[in-house]
């Protein structure tokens, strides 16, 4: 063979290899072109599913965390005529309940009074020191105290309690405070506690009343009207008029100092309160309603 064959023999050795290679190269090249895009198609798969997950388990826990703040934050800013509406049906079966039949007289049940005095609502803040929103599950009965501050308004009296979150000094309160010119308005709701009666705190409702004087007597507009709110409170929580009691029955503190120093007229309060119930209250089995 000669030298010239040899020669091209190699060339043609030489050029078959460089095909097989770029043959090999192409035949990978279409392999990871038909590979890689399942791969990556896959993948971005995956990822979507796992960005849905992580996107619907963040919505739950916005939810979650919204509903927990609307229920810490959440108020009942309803009045007594208020409240007692949402417990009615609880204290009508506590009264006809027979342990409940042990704490009023058997078979008791107050005339029914359907118009309820007016008054405004300014219920207090939430705080330790006024409002510690302590649930009240039983009215059992009605204390009556005096201001002890002549001259001043039932706004103002209600704004004294609502500054001792701030000052601090004390704990008190009253469900309601009746004005020198007969005004009422409520700072705590008759489901809620408030710091008046100490031991009686848990079990009754509270009226502050204004006064002019340090004789504690009131005027004809502030009697008149706390004799129909107490009326309507035994009427609306079944209460003898015997469960309306001064803040000095319950600790011995002259309040309401008028009403310490003249039994009398305590008495003469309390035959008003009955005969405002005779006067403008029915008897249960005519209520209507």
């Amino acid at each position: 063979m000669s030298i010239e064959e040899r020669r091209r023999r190699e060339e043609r050795r030489g050029r078959n290899e460089r095909r097989g290679r770029n043959n090999r190269r192409r035949r990978d090249t279409r392999r990871r072109e038909e590979v890689y895009p399942s791969r990556r198609r896959q993948r971005r798969h995956r990822r979507n599913i796992q960005i849905m997950k992580r996107g619907v388990i963040l919505c739950c826990c916005i939810i979650l965390i919204i509903f927990g703040i609307s229920k810490i934050t959440q108020k009942d800013e309803a009045p007594d005529e208020v409240q007692a509406h949402k417990i009615e049906k609880k204290i009508e079966r506590k009264i006809s309940s027979p342990s409940n039949t042990k704490k009023v007289k058997k078979g008791f049940e107050q005339k029914v009074i359907a118009q309820a005095p007016e008054y405004q609502v300014e219920l207090l803040t939430p705080n330790s020191y006024s409002r510690p929103q302590t649930a009240l599950e039983e009215v059992k009965g009605i204390v009556i105290h005096y201001t002890a501050n002549p001259g001043t308004t039932a706004i103002q009296n209600r704004s004294y309690f609502e500054s001792l979150k701030d000052t601090k000094v004390t704990k008190a309160s009253s469900h309601f405070v009746v004005g020198i010119e007969g005004e009422i308005v409520q700072c705590i709701p008759s489901t809620e506690v408030a710091y008046a009666s100490n031991d009686r705190n848990s079990d009754t409702l509270s009226i502050e009343c204004c006064h002019k004087d340090e004789t504690g007597e009131f005027t004809k507009e502030t009697y008149d009207t706390l004799v129909e709110l107490t009326a309507w409170l035994c009427s609306k929580f079944n209460l003898p008029v015997d469960n309306v009691i001064r803040h000095y029955d319950v600790t011995g503190k002259e309040c309401p100092i008028y009403y310490v120093k003249n039994e009398d007229a305590w008495e003469g309060f309390k035959k008003d309160v009955q005969k405002y119930l005779d006067t403008y209250g029915i008897d249960p089995e005519d209520d209507t309603e």
